[in-house]
């Protein structure tokens, strides 16, 4: 039998909404990993850009996201909790507006945006997810001023 709460709903309620997450560390650090076996450089991690990037590169003005299968409700292995199940619906429905502004607000700002799903981190899967990244690695061309010159 689950043991009664020490609180009331509405203060579990606000003990609960000012629990900060501290990011999807292990997929992150997974990719992080990718990048150095395969000698992807020039990327960072916890910078200032809108949206909260988990990585950027800043030359390539390319923002990637590692988004977890459950949280962004993919569509491969998201899977609905149980209970409460308008709130999760409403919830994952959230997450990918959020994730669409996000996406909108980058590129009207100038950034390419990658977003990789969690599953895609996983050895069977990374060759995949090599050739998605490989081609958004590749240096950007340099642009032609009007005179022609670089």
């Amino acid at each position: 039998m689950p043991k009664p709460d020490v609180f009331s709903k509405a203060k579990r309620s606000a003990v609960m909404a000012r629990v900060r997450s501290h990011g999807n560390r292990a997929t992150e650090l997974a990719l992080a990993a990718l990048f150095r076996r395969h000698r992807f450089t020039g990327w960072r991690r916890r910078q200032a850009v809108f949206g909260k990037p988990d990585f950027i590169f800043r030359r390539l003005r390319l923002a990637v996201f590692v988004d977890g299968c459950f949280w962004h409700a993919c569509p491969r292995h998201g899977t609905l909790p149980a209970g409460n199940r308008a709130f999760w619906r409403r919830k994952f429905a959230a997450n990918q507006a959020r994730d669409r502004r996000v996406n909108q607000e980058l590129r009207r700002r100038g950034w390419r945006v990658l977003r990789v799903w969690e599953h895609e981190l996983t050895r069977k899967n990374q060759p995949r997810l090599l050739r998605r990244l490989a081609p958004r690695l590749a240096p950007l061309p340099l642009k032609r001023t009007k005179t022609g010159k670089q």
